[in-house]
Parts: C-alpha cells; sequence; structure tokens
C-alpha cells in the first residue's frame, strides 16, 4: 500500500507537509519521501523507512526545509512500491508527482511507449521501471495535465491515485477512476490540502471539505478547490480500508473506520452462539471489530495479547516469509493471566497466508487456553487483489483457503462454490482452516453483513467474489488472460 499528502499554502508549508506525510506511516514500511517547491525549483529528499519511523529519518530534513524562506507547497509520500516523489521537466512544466495504486501492466505499457524509440526511462527500482514513472510518461503524452491524468488512468490496468505539485504552485489531485483508494481534501486560512487519510487533518488545524468522487481532478490553489473533471458513475472502493488498512480516526465516504469495525464485529456476534469468558482481538485491526462483537454479545472484552507499539510495523508488507513471521512473534506479548483456562473469542481482519494465525493460537495453547474461537471480520479471502498492494502475495497459492481448495479438487476447481456459506464445499473449507490451525471454531464474515455494516455503496469485494464493476461479469484470471473486455483496457 501507501499513502500521500500534498498541501500548497500562502505560509511556509513544511510543518503540515512533515506531520501530514507522518500521518500516512502505517499505511508502508518501505519508502518515504517529500519535495518542496522553494527559490524556483524543487528539493527533494527520500529515505529507506524499513527500520526507522519517518520521522526518525526526516527530521534533519524537516529542519532544513522550515529554513526556506518560501516552501509554500509540497508534497509527501509513504510508499511500499518505488521511490516518490518524483520530479519531471516536459512541455507541461517543472512538477513533482507521487502516486498509489497499483499497475499491473507496466511492461505492455513500456513496450508501447518505446515502441518509437522517442521516450525512456530511468526511475528503475530493483531492475523495473517504476510505476509512478509510467504513469508521468503518460501524463506527458498529452497536452494538457488534465488531459494526461485522464489518458494515463484509460491506459492502466490495476488502480492509481495522484498528487501532482507544478511550478506554479498548483497541486492536481486525482482520484482513482473507480475510486479504489480515497482522496480527501482539507482547507484552512491561507492553505488546501490532499490526503489519502483524512486523520491526518484535524491535528493540524484542516477542516475537512470532502472527499473526491471516483475519478475526480480537482487543482487546488492557497484558495481553495477547482473541479477540473467531474467524478465518474460507478464507485469500487476498496473495503479493506474499513476491515484493515485505514486508521481508525479516518472516515472515508461519510463513514468512519473506528465506528465501522463496530459494526463489523457486531453483524459476527449477532449470528454468533459461543459461550467465552473474553473477547480479544488481533492487534491493531482486530480491536474494533472485537469490541463491536463484545458490546453486542455480552462478552467480557479484555487483551490477552498486547502489541509492542513503539517500532514494530505491519507485518503483511515485508515480501519476505521469515521477516513477516519475525515480525508477527516480537510485536504481539501474551499476558498468561487473561488466557489460562480461559474460553477465548479473538476477532481478526482476514486469513491471508495463515502462517501468522497457526503461530498465534499455538502460543495462546501454550499458555493454556481452554478453548480458542477466532472470528474474522470478512470472508474468506478466494481471489488476490488485482487492484491494490494487499498482501504482497507472490502466487494465488500463498492464500490459505486456495490451498485448501486445492487440496480438495486441484488447480482447477470450480471457485464460486466456495463462495457460498451455504454451501457444503464452503463448510468443509471453513472446517478443513479450523482443524489446521487448531482452532476450537472458526466463523468468516457474511458478505451480505459486512456491506450492511459497513454501510458505503459502491465497495470493491473483488478477493470474496471475483467479481468487480470494471469488469462485466465474474472475472478472476489476470488482465492479459481475461475474457472480458476490462474498461481500463479497451477504451
Amino acid at each position: 500500500m501507501g499513502g500521500f499528502f500534498g498541501v500548497t499554502s500562502r505560509e511556509n508549508c513544511v510543518h503540515d507537509l512533515f506531520y501530514g506525510t507522518d500521518y500516512h506511516s502505517h499505511l508502508g514500511t518501505v519508502r518515504g519521501g517529500m519535495a518542496v517547491f522553494s527559490d524556483g525549483y524543487f528539493r527533494r529528499t527520500i529515505h529507506n523507512i524499513s527500520n526507522s519511523p519517518f520521522r526518525t529519518c526526516f527530521d534533519s530534513d524537516y529542519a532544513s526545509f522550515c529554513r526556506l524562506t518560501d516552501a509554500t507547497c509540497g508534497l509527501g509520500s509513504i510508499s511500499d512500491t518505488d521511490d516518490q516523489p518524483l520530479i519531471f521537466f516536459s512541455h507541461l512544466g517543472v512538477y513533482s508527482i507521487v502516486t498509489v495504486g497499483l499497475v499491473t501492466n507496466i511492461n505492455e505499457l513500456v513496450a508501447d511507449l518505446i515502441r518509437d524509440n522517442t521516450v525512456h526511462f530511468s526511475a528503475m527500482q530493483a531492475g523495473n521501471i517504476t510505476q509512478t514513472e509510467i504513469i508521468a510518461t503518460l501524463i506527458n503524452s498529452q497536452e494538457t495535465i488534465t488531459e494526461g491524468i485522464k489518458y494515463a488512468r484509460r491506459r492502466i490496468c490495476g488502480s492509481c491515485s495522484i498528487l501532482l505539485l507544478n511550478d506554479k504552485r498548483e497541486i492536481y489531485a486525482a482520484r482513482d477512476r473507480y475510486g479504489r483508494t480515497p482522496v480527501v481534501v482539507g482547507t484552512k486560512d491561507g492553505a488546501c490540502a490532499a490526503s489519502l487519510e483524512s486523520c491526518s487533518f484535524p491535528n493540524l488545524g484542516f477542516r475537512i471539505l470532502r472527499d473526491l468522487g471516483p475519478g475526480e481532478i480537482v487543482k487546488l490553489t492557497p484558495d481553495g478547490m477547482e473541479v477540473l473533471s467531474p467524478p465518474e458513475s460507478q464507485m469500487s472502493f476498496c473495503s479493506f480500508f474499513y476491515i484493515y488498512y485505514g486508521f481508525p480516526a479516518s472516515t472515508y465516504e461519510g463513514v468512519n473506520v473506528e465506528a465501522s469495525r463496530y459494526a463489523n464485529g457486531a453483524a459476527l456476534a449477532l449470528r454468533d452462539t459461543v459461550k467465552a469468558d473474553i473477547v480479544a482481538g488481533i492487534p491493531d485491526s482486530g480491536v474494533g471489530h472485537a469490541l463491536g462483537y463484545a458490546h453486542a454479545s455480552g462478552i467480557l472484552y479484555a487483551r490477552p495479547f498486547v502489541k509492542y507499539t513503539p517500532t514494530w510495523p505491519r507485518s503483511f508488507t515485508p515480501t519476505e516469509q521469515s521477516t513477516r513471521q519475525h515480525i508477527a512473534q516480537m510485536k504481539l506479548i501474551p499476558i498468561p493471566e487473561l488466557i489460562r483456562n480461559k474460553d477465548l473469542v479473538f476477532c481478526d481482519d482476514s486469513i491471508v497466508r495463515g502462517t501468522q494465525l497457526r503461530d498465534q493460537v499455538k502460543r495462546i495453547r501454550e499458555e493454556g487456553a481452554r478453548s480458542i474461537h477466532m472470528r474474522i471480520a470478512c470472508p474468506p479471502l478466494i481471489y488476490p487483489c488485482r487492484f491494490l498492494n494487499f498482501s504482497r502475495s507472490n502466487s494465488v497459492m500463498d492464500l490459505a483457503t486456495r490451498r485448501i481448495i486445492r487440496d480438495f479438487e486441484g488447480e482447477n476447481a470450480d471457485l464460486e462454490k466456495y463462495r457460498n456459506p451455504d454451501s457444503s464445499q464452503y463448510k468443509n473449507m471453513v472446517d478443513r482452516i479450523k482443524d489446521r490451525f487448531g482452532l476450537d471454531s472458526l466463523v468468516f464474515q457474511r458478505i451480505d453483513d459486512m456491506k450492511r455494516a459497513l454501510g458505503v455503496k459502491g465497495l470493491c469485494t473483488y478477493c470474496w467474489t471475483g467479481e468487480d464493476v470494471s469488469m462485466p461479469g465474474s472475472c478472476s484470471a489476470g488482465c492479459a488472460k481475461c475474457p472480458h473486455k476490462c474498461p481500463s483496457r479497451s477504451e
């Protein structure tokens, strides 16, 4: 994943830029970056944040940027993909750009762009051309920035939200064509900002103006916001911002993350009959679901696992399984007095690979739990996400559910049968997962209950259903093998 923050102001913007970007640190653990426009040119800094928090890495840069006399606009980025922001000189002027999303047809786009031998790429990362440079190159091929953003979104498969700051101190904010990631605009006297997370605004004195609609493009100046391209009609907002990604204090489409997790946990409890001594959440994102479950069920909420928060990042982001396991093991500390001889209900956001769940259950058993009942805040993940960097999986078989289904029917199984929570295939799959991880019971949220609890229209549920508004019909293959004409490829 990743996040961004951009601000243009009549005053020095570095304080707002630094802390606004830092409020996205929960979304990425690889790279952080800032760029400000001062004295007629861009000043940029990028650091590796895999072993140190954003604020620590950028402390000296913050001090030096604050000394600039006219640093009134800038962009910041937290990224799990490429170094950002990037800076470009083109016929559109000099500008800096940051992106959030996932471009899945990079190789095809590169081949098209270099065919006439007039385009070259330089922002290589790990031997690959970065998606932010691809997006900028597509933008540069058009006559205006607005037309360039529209063209880039038509050409890519996947998703992309964009902040672009030009040398006129204007910020172009563009939400993904289907609104898969949020972009929210905030204002205060003499300043206007765009952010992925709305929680970045209150402590900086910004008032939330509104969310951008899907595909909407706006221009921000210190005087406010101008709409350059109105919203599209179809929304496909990633449900995992409510289930897992989003910070509890953020609000998307008028629905607060923490409140949505309470409602989702309550929906789980209302279908449940299990008897237990304690309800607990796997920190951090499982906590809100567990609180909702506890309120609705009347079972005491407690914390038999406590997360050591000062230094450990989220464990889904590293690419290596051993690193993910190490983070998951080290950051959670058990409290034996709340586990021993207890019947426990644990709420968690999802089961992706299942490795962390297996290790957590083993530790709880070793501490003397009488029974362990796992409640998952979303349905079983059956399809790997095609639109965002959710799980960093290298193969569909990284998903615990797909490995179980393969055990039942091989790799060419009819997946639709396993999506129906009332089917025998679904029940057998859940029972096998339960047994494999040593649980006394396992229940996944039903998709209709989840959608009602979140209360947002136009949610993307692709990773559970294999269907999305950008594809006319069920489609679970990659775009290169897709039998349907995805709009992003056919227009």
